[in-house]
């Protein structure tokens, strides 16, 4: 074998080995792009499970607590503003809203013994409570695909693959300043 024949066999195998990189790197960026749609996806099944029990909460709420009607307004706006939101992080904003005013419900029911003592509150808050730390740890899983997709998207050799494929990051699931508030409830 001549001097030009290794070349060119070095020169195939270099382009070979960077073809396939390109190909596993790209299907990497794909796969941790459709694991952060789906992890948003769970948090949206939560999310519609919460505002489904939300109503029931409330009517439960309605009958013991008739003076307290802004509280239980401020959570059917929250859970309307969680139903109609477009975008994630409209979504993520009426979220915590709805976290909050929910909080504000929570502890309204501790002024109230006979509601505290009825059987439909206690499993309506109960599931609700499950289903809230369902949505925590959906977050938490969430936040984690983002960062590990986010890394990859900025980390060099694959950024350059990225960056030809249009790879866009996520944003995180993060508290806005009013969630990071204790809330303020008062009778």
């Amino acid at each position: 074998m001549d001097g030009l024949t290794i070349l060119l066999i070095v020169v195939v195998a270099i382009v070979v080995l960077l073809v396939i990189y390109l190909i596993a790197t790209y299907n990497s960026l794909v796969t941790l792009r459709n694991k952060v749609q789906d992890q948003w996806s769970q948090i949206d099944v939560l999310l519609k499970r919460r505002n489904d029990l939300i109503p029931n909460l409330v009517e439960s709420v309605k009958g013991y607590a008739k003076h307290e009607k802004s509280t239980l307004d401020e959570v059917i706006k929250a859970r309307n503003s969680v139903a109609s939101a477009n975008t994630k992080e409209d979504e993520m904003k009426a979220s915590g809203e709805l976290t909050q005013a929910l909080g504000r419900l929570f502890a309204l029911s501790e002024s109230y013994p006979d509601l505290k003592a009825n059987t439909n509150f206690l499993d309506l808050q109960a599931n609700l409570k499950d289903t809230e730390d369902k949505i925590s740890f959906a977050r938490q899983f969430y936040n984690d695909t983002v960062l590990t997709y986010k890394n990859k998207l900025e980390m060099f050799p694959s950024n350059i693959v990225a960056n030809m494929f249009k790879f866009k990051p996520e944003m995180f699931f993060e508290a806005s300043e009013d969630e990071k508030k204790t809330p303020q409830v008062k009778f």
